[in-house]
């Protein structure tokens, strides 16, 4: 099964590699995101590395608003924040948790506010890291 996480925040508190790594790090998820990362340019596949092996998802840059058309119910959630990044996996276990990790990290450390589109459901940070762990310890 993919996973979808869209992750909704504000444009100036996108991270930079080195800071989405700190984030990583300090969740202590064993992810390395690769340097092709660059906010606003990334678009399509990012590799990454999860526990030593190879990993990724897709990952795209948008602004909100269409996103918000498609669910008006966020908008009075959302505050000042006007950027949406995409994170996709393919269905490959490992991709799934790189989308885990990735949301976890940005909800946690960068305030973003990540919906699941397909269920319409907002899931705080500390669920987000839960099911990414847990996912994780199923793939060994």
């Amino acid at each position: 099964m993919s996973q979808l996480q869209s992750a909704i925040l504000t444009r100036s508190d996108v991270p930079t590699r080195e800071a989405l790594h700190e984030a990583i790090k300090a969740l202590k998820f064993k992810l390395s995101v690769d340097e092709s990362y660059a906010p606003f340019e990334s678009a399509g596949y990012l590799p990454c590395t999860l526990n030593g092996e190879d990993g990724g998802l897709t990952i795209r840059f948008d602004a909100l608003e269409p996103y918000l058309s498609q669910f008006p119910d966020l908008k009075d959630q959302t505050g000042q924040r006007d950027t949406l990044i995409s994170l996709r996996s393919g269905g490959d276990p490992r991709e799934d948790v790189c989308v885990l990790m990735l949301a976890a990290a940005l909800a946690e450390k960068f305030g973003a506010i990540v919906h699941d589109p397909k269920k319409g459901t907002i899931t705080p940070a500390d669920k987000l890291a839960g099911q990414a762990r847990s996912q994780f310890a199923e793939l060994d």
